[in-house]
């Protein structure tokens, strides 16, 4: 990840609702929240939440889909695991606390991951 990619999702991030927006989303995994549960859930009113949630999508931290009439919001597992992978690349040494070994696999794929 580039510096001025990992900058602007830490900026996005830097934000009390738009950091328990993305918070609630990676809990909720791969299939997301609609928007209404979103706005519901944090008590926020939707042209707050829609305003938060363009930022955090312009960051590149979330992915949406619509559904009918409704659009679900989902964490961009790839982007988050490219962020802490940048913050931690030159950790511990070199030793084993990497990327790989805090990286988050929603589906639970990769093996020895630790969440």
């Amino acid at each position: 990840m580039e510096t001025s990619l990992a900058l602007k999702a830490l900026g996005a991030l830097a934000q009390e609702t738009r950091l328990a927006i993305f918070r609630r989303l990676v809990q909720a995994g791969p299939g997301g929240v609609a928007a209404g549960a979103i706005a519901e859930a944090l008590e926020v009113p939707a042209p707050t939440l829609s305003f938060h949630l363009a930022q955090l999508a312009n960051a590149g931290l979330l992915r949406s889909r619509q559904a009918g009439r409704f659009v679900f919001y989902s964490a961009d597992f790839d982007a988050m695991n490219a962020l802490v992978g940048f913050l931690t690349e030159n950790c511990c040494g070199g030793n084993a606390c990497g990327p790989e070994a805090l990286a988050c696999d929603p589906a639970g794929s990769r093996k020895g991951a630790r969440r």
